[in-house]
């Protein structure tokens, strides 16, 4: 368990708290380039880490970041029209430029200088991936370098979803593999499984690295043995594999498919995940059409979304759990993998309590997350700088999903597969 100390250290990510003083430190996707399509666009309306900022791409085509009202009135930059390399306020005219730097005061006498000493908060902003990174922090580390970054449009997939509950609940659901062969059970008609529950349930074993850990779960399938190996990422990243087919082919071959997880705190009780998967074989594209049926298997397909990214089937429907389903079906009664997860970490509550929990030994992957989180927090405290800042830490490093025959063959397997090819 966590004392509520520390969970409340952990949990609060606001300007000034000990996480939000972390999560500043590191670029974080805000947006999917395609929510601001266009130059001269209409803006976005952005909330992270507790603050309220606008995005808009501007006639070049790069993107601002700033302070949600106009510093004059306060009027909502979000009405404001995006022309001529900056946004106007539509209450008073008065223009700010993408570095936040006040233009233009149509109000105000020809001669003023008032516009020389108004300017609102802005962030830097890059983008890769298909996203929009921003870094809130006193100085922007070096740009992300991810693998998935790297790979080309044609072999990636990017996705974004939101949720009512802190981030760290997400997160910790996200490096929970114990939980899959549970709550995503589809075969509930069959209760064979459970008798050999023991002997699937996967060994966990983690191994610290300089941009926070990887963990391995190894399931003794009797014939062979399944590995999976995760990569977790400071501040809130998750790596995972997977092993596809590539569609119409006699003898399909099987690619590897990594996936993952970015989740980026809105504020103390809201979450936006930035959903990925690409193709691992620079030589193989990404099937698109595989990855559209993923999103809708997975519960947050375009018909499953409302416009504000959230599901459609939410708290407040009780994610239309279906009780019939549930006894001759599957084991949640709710459809969709990722609906399933949100199910979950929505229904713990905005915040969970984690003074009142009990870990078992499937729980060593959460465990050491929370304490790098507090080693984060104390570590910028003393004006140092957290894991997984420098893009070099992790540059080099990918998911791993496959078999082996033996057990003393999973070593070689995982330091085979486990190296970035783009």
């Amino acid at each position: 368990m966590l004392s509520k100390e520390d969970n409340e250290r952990l949990t609060r990510v606001g300007e000034g708290t000990p996480m939000g003083n972390v999560f500043r430190r590191y670029w974080l996707p805000v947006l999917l380039s395609s929510e601001l399509a266009e130059a001269d666009g209409a803006p976005v309306r952005v909330r992270l880490l507790g603050e309220d900022l606008i995005a808009f791409r501007d006639t070049s085509g790069a993107v601002g970041l700033m302070e949600a009202y106009c510093a004059h009135r306060r009027a909502p930059l979000f009405l404001g029209r995006n022309e001529k390399s900056g946004l106007r306020c539509v209450y008073h005219g008065w223009k700010y430029d993408r570095g936040g730097k006040c233009v233009e005061m149509p109000t105000e006498p020809c001669d003023s200088t008032l516009k020389t000493k108004i300017a609102l908060k802005a962030y830097p902003t890059w983008e890769g991936g298909g996203l929009v990174w921003a870094c809130l922090g006193p100085s922007a580390a070096p740009p992300p370098d991810f693998e998935f970054i790297r790979a080309p449009a044609t072999h990636r997939f990017v996705s974004r979803t939101v949720q009512d509950c802190n981030y760290l609940q997400a997160l910790e659901g996200g490096l929970d593999s114990s939980h899959a062969t549970i709550l995503h059970n589809v075969t509930i008609g069959d209760m064979n499984w459970l008798d050999d529950f023991e002997r699937t349930t996967p060994r966990l074993e983690i191994y610290p690295t300089d941009y926070g850990f990887q963990y391995s779960g190894i399931r003794n399938l009797k014939d062979r043995y399944w590995v999976r190996l995760y990569q977790y990422v400071m501040p809130a990243m998750q790596l995972r594999g997977r092993i596809v087919p590539v569609r119409g082919e006699k003898a399909p071959p099987r690619i590897p498919l990594i996936s993952g997880h970015i989740w980026v705190p809105i504020d103390d009780v809201t979450v936006s995940v930035i959903n990925f998967s690409y193709s691992a074989d620079p030589k193989i594209p990404l099937d698109m059409d595989f990855a559209l049926d993923s999103e809708a298997d997975y519960g947050r397909g375009s018909e499953d979304m409302l416009p504000d990214f959230r599901l459609k089937k939410n708290l407040s429907n009780d994610f239309l759990i279906d009780r019939e389903l549930q006894k001759t079906g599957t084991f949640s009664g709710i459809r969709g993998i990722n609906t399933q997860d949100v199910a979950v970490q929505e229904g713990m509550g905005p915040i969970v309590d984690r003074s009142k929990e009990h870990l078992g030994s499937t729980d060593r992957a959460i465990i050491v997350l929370r304490r790098l989180l507090l080693e984060a927090y104390r570590t910028v405290e003393a004006g140092g700088t957290p894991k997984g800042v420098d893009p070099s830490s992790y540059r080099n490093v990918r998911a791993v999903d496959h078999y082996a025959d033996t057990e003393s063959a999973i070593p070689q397997l995982i330091e085979r597969e486990r190296k970035a090819r783009f």
